[in-house]
């Protein structure tokens, strides 16, 4: 099972999310991750998709995407030079002092930002590729973390290729 990384361009209607996310559970495909947003043209949204399996399927879910009447574009990024990022927002359990101090550091060499600072935790805020976060959440767990959300991720092409609307 290969990792696949899509990029869905749509129009902005109520109930678009839900035909493709339906699409995918339809087909017995999880979505590992899943980011939403309005894209470069007005009047669409993006949504990028990260699912597991072989090249068929796969290719078959991508056939039927483009069948629905709000799908615009279904671009494949798996085999492209991309830049994928997430971000994230790590709750850290923190005691003033030694604790703390190691929070801090770690934040530091991943370069993740301090949002928030409470009496017993730190809040973090972190973007970069998804193995990073991982790595970070890995260092952090020891100290315990409080809570953790992940955006999902999203990606872009590398230098001048596009994925751009045939539309």
């Amino acid at each position: 099972m290969k990792r696949h990384t899509l990029s869905v361009l749509v129009e902005n209607r109520a109930g678009v999310l839900s035909r493709v996310t339906g699409l995918f559970s339809r087909r017995g495909f999880n979505i590992e991750s899943l980011a939403v947003g309005p894209s470069e043209m007005e009047g669409t949204s993006r949504i990028t998709l990260v699912v597991c399996g072989d090249d068929r399927e796969v290719e078959q879910v991508i056939k039927q995407l483009n069948k629905l009447i709000d799908v615009i574009k279904v671009s494949d990024l798996t085999e492209f030079e991309r830049v994928e990022r997430e971000l994230a927002l790590i709750k850290v359990a923190a005691e003033p002092g030694e604790p703390r101090a190691g929070v801090m550091q770690i934040a530091t060499i991943f370069r993740a930002q301090v949002i928030d600072v409470g009496p017993k935790t730190v809040t973090l805020q972190v973007a970069g590729d998804p193995e990073k976060i991982d790595a970070l959440e890995g260092l952090l767990r020891p100290s315990g973390i409080k809570e953790l959300y992940r955006t999902g991720r999203i990606a872009v092409l590398r230098g001048q290729k596009t994925v751009r609307s045939e539309k």
